[in-house]
């Protein structure tokens, strides 16, 4: 019997940290054959640069697919038209960027609430609504632009404060009140220091209020070893960004939206409906929950943060054009199944999403660094998608096996 529940804890273990491992050993790869440049500086820099859409997008998407493996096409087709929209405002109208914002939130939400009506409300299957909207509003984004490109002029207001541009990082106020100009950002590395020490007051404290209440908590030995990883980690990470220019300013926002969505996620009766959706709906109702809030909540969440990624996406070409967001539905859902959510809803979280993220985002800078074909660099992504949601249904099965003998 003991075997048998040894053999179920490893189960769980590799379950649970299965793509942190993998992720070690993807860098540790393209480090050996890039010769060490995935590891620059300036790369880690343009990973976090180029994928906080994907970072935005993931978050919103793990929602939808808590709620019983639902995904939702149209984020694409949404962030481009979210884009031209205040593009178009703010260049060919003249329209304030921050009154624009505003305006770009407004649509995001209220595409987002349209399509949650129809899947919560109507109960048309997400995929159709949504594959719709992604027709809809790719069409509506050629409309807007004219099939144009139109280009941003607003360099310091709009495109400065969602993290655009060459010279879009965090100060280095620390750095300049030493009064000569330091090799590296000093800010950087002190925001650093606070968060790895945040983050193990805040896992001692989930632990201690853990054990008064009598949950279930991870033994001593691995709960250490994997505060030291993670902060490894964080000092590694806060080390190379400040070799570079510091904290992009983009990073501020994919962690406060990190940060807010994982507390909801994770310590509130609203978050905790979502997964109890995705475990079994009927129960859920029969318990006397809004199933239907939860969807509607679900889906209009989407088109805010979708919105949000708009705005990223505008602000780092410094333009908006009718080809903007193709595949970036693709690169969120991807990114929450290869990062542990499960393809039947009811299991992930959202650094889960976000770890799934950063993967695809090592893989593609480690095969452009390398090279290799666009073409092929689609098949690796579609394999590792397989291979990710391949395991999530073997490793259930092989548990439940488990647990019944």
């Amino acid at each position: 019997m003991e075997k048998k529940n040894d053999s179920a804890k490893v189960i769980e273990f590799i379950k649970k940290y299965a793509m942190v491992i993998v992720l070690a050993l993807v860098l540790i790869f393209f480090s050996i054959t890039t010769g060490g440049k995935i590891l620059l500086p300036n790369n880690i820099s343009n990973i976090i640069s180029q994928n906080a859409y994907v970072f935005v997008l993931a978050t919103g998407m793990l929602l939808c697919i808590l709620t019983g493996g639902n995904i939702d096409l149209s984020v694409g087709s949404v962030v481009c038209f979210v884009g031209a929209v205040g593009a178009t405002l703010m260049t060919s109208i003249g329209i304030p960027w921050p009154v624009s914002v505003l305006i770009m939130f407004s649509v995001g939400l209220l595409i987002g609430a349209t399509q949650a009506f129809w899947i919560a409300y109507v109960r048309i299957p997400p995929f159709i609504v949504t594959l719709a909207g992604m027709l809809i509003f790719r069409g509506l984004s050629n409309v807007v632009l004219n099939g144009l490109t139109v280009t941003i002029t607003d360099k310091v207001g709009f495109i400065k404060f969602f993290g655009g541009g060459a010279d879009c990082y965090v100060p280095d106020f620390l750095g300049k009140l030493l009064g000569e100009e330091p090799s590296v950002n000093i800010t950087c590395l002190v925001v650093g220091f606070i968060a790895v020490v945040a983050f193990i007051a805040f896992e001692i404290a989930g632990r201690l209020k853990r054990v008064k209440k009598g949950y279930e908590v991870d033994k001593m030995i691995p709960w250490i070893i994997k505060l030291v990883l993670i902060s490894s980690v964080v000092v590694a990470l806060t080390v190379l960004l400040a070799l570079f220019k510091g904290i992009p300013s983009v990073l501020i926002i994919v962690m406060i939206v990190i940060g807010i969505y994982t507390y909801i996620t994770s310590n509130t009766t609203t978050g905790r409906y979502f997964y109890a959706v995705g475990g079994n709906e009927k129960a859920t109702r029969l318990s006397g929950i809004n199933t239907n809030k939860t969807f509607f909540l679900a889906y209009t969440n989407m088109g805010f943060l979708a919105a949000l990624a708009g705005m990223i996406t505008i602000a780092r070409m410094t333009s908006a054009q009718p080809t903007y967001g193709q595949n970036y539905e693709m690169d969120a859902i991807a990114s929450c199944f290869i990062g542990g959510a499960s393809a039947y809803g009811g299991i992930g979280t959202v650094p889960g999403a976000i770890i799934g993220a950063t993967l695809m985002g090592v893989i593609n800078l480690g095969m452009l660094i390398m090279g290799v074909d666009q073409n092929m660099q689609k098949v690796v992504k579609g394999l590792v998608l397989l291979a990710a949601v391949i395991f999530d249904v073997v490793s259930k099965r092989g548990f439940k096996l488990i647990a019944k003998n």
